[in-house]
């Protein structure tokens, strides 16, 4: 979802023994919400506001433990509690759905191991940045099928490159099936969130995204208002063309202090994320979304150094318009922490998510997206305990 390992003392089950009650408790939603949290108007119907305040997105499925956007990512996240789970979605040449952060494949697949694709590496520009790699958009989903989803990012994660090859790029169908089948193993709905990818630049090439969403969301029943379902993307013409699609609850990703979505800039709209941020902007915004994901430095900028400064007041603002926020991305590694929180030189060892976690949690947040699940979900339990 975002725009751009060391192994620790129980890396991969930081909760624990005693985790497992708070997990327990946070994913049945049964723990109260923070004091200046958005109300809640679910009224135990199973809407989006019966989850429990702050809960936890699970980034691209659990990005910190497994490679991103896998099948096994995801149900690593289902399987550490993660109350909603992340997809971001492109197309294939075919008009097929599948589950990449970007369209272009070769860091999160072996596409470079194939010689029989060596003809389809390419440059193109994308939101007005040139990429040389290969693209979704110049595979059928058979040829895709082919290729092994592998850690994105090794020099920060090498653990994670243990599982390279284990898994294939998914649909967004499969994914689909797979909430389906596990929600009837566990007894209760299963949370997805799910983003439209460059809707702009695949409109322009005949690949339009936001029929095809909809599409699969009414076949499986999650175009409702109701629906354990989450969209979301930087474009914001895009939820609002999803939101005459369907009635499913969106959320408008907003990126850095003064840069514009891509959207705006092709149809020459000069408004600026400043300009969506500031109180007019979020009536706009709530005129056909449920919530706005702002990046984390929207809530609580950084100085010169890394390190946090005063919170601004975009919590306060969004939630006297109905908002809910779900800002991006909290990573336990070093190297992605605010420098207060950082311990030690290593920037792949883990810093103080806790703490990072408990300052941005106090500003009154209703998620944080995470790929550390099982970090998120403590501190949160820690949290509504306080």
């Amino acid at each position: 979802m975002t725009e751009g390992e060391r192994k620790s003392p129980g890396r991969r089950t930081v909760l624990g023994a005693a985790g497992a009650a708070v997990l327990g408790t946070a994913a049945t939603g049964l723990a109260a919400a923070p004091a200046g949290a958005a109300p809640r108007h679910g009224g135990g119907r199973g809407g989006y506001r019966d989850l429990p305040v702050p809960y936890v997105i699970g980034h691209r499925g659990t990005a910190g433990y497994r490679p991103e956007h896998t099948l096994g990512s995801y149900q690593h996240a289902l399987d550490l509690g993660a109350h909603v789970i992340e997809q971001d979605l492109v197309p294939t040449k075919d008009g097929h759905l599948v589950c990449r952060h970007e369209n272009d494949i070769s860091a999160t697949t072996d596409v470079s191991d194939h010689p029989e694709f060596a003809s389809r590496k390419a440059t193109k520009t994308v939101d007005g940045v040139a990429i040389t790699g290969w693209f979704t958009e110049d595979f059928t989903l058979a040829e895709l099928k082919t290729l092994r989803a592998k850690e994105r990012i090794p020099g920060n994660r090498q653990h994670n490159t243990l599982y390279d090859g284990h898994w294939d790029v998914p649909t967004f169908e499969e994914v689909l099936r797979w909430a389906e089948e596990q929600g009837r193993r566990l007894g209760r709905r299963i949370w997805l969130h799910s983003e439209t990818k460059h809707p702009t630049y695949f409109r322009g090439i005949g690949l339009p995204l936001e029929d095809r969403v909809a599409a699969l969301l009414r076949r499986y029943g999650r175009h409702r208002a109701d629906s354990p379902q989450f969209l979301e993307s930087f474009e914001p013409s895009s939820i609002q063309r999803l939101s005459r699609l369907v009635d499913t609850p969106s959320v408008v990703l907003l990126s850095n202090a003064g840069t514009r979505p891509w959207d705006f800039v092709v149809g020459g709209d000069p408004r600026t994320v400043d300009d969506l941020v500031a109180p007019a902007g979020l009536k706009w915004i709530a005129s056909y979304a449920q919530g706005i994901g702002p990046t984390l430095d929207l809530i609580i900028p950084k100085d010169a150094s890394g390190r946090l400064t005063t919170p601004t007041t975009l919590v306060r603002d969004a939630h006297a318009r109905g908002l809910i926020l779900h800002p991006y991305t909290m990573r336990n590694e070093n190297t992605f922490l605010p420098a207060d929180f950082r311990r030690g030189t290593d920037p792949n060892a883990y810093g103080d998510a806790f703490g990072a976690f408990r300052t941005y949690f106090a500003t009154g947040i209703d998620a944080v997206f995470s790929d550390n699940a099982d970090t998120a979900l403590l501190a949160a339990a820690d949290f509504r305990g306080r």
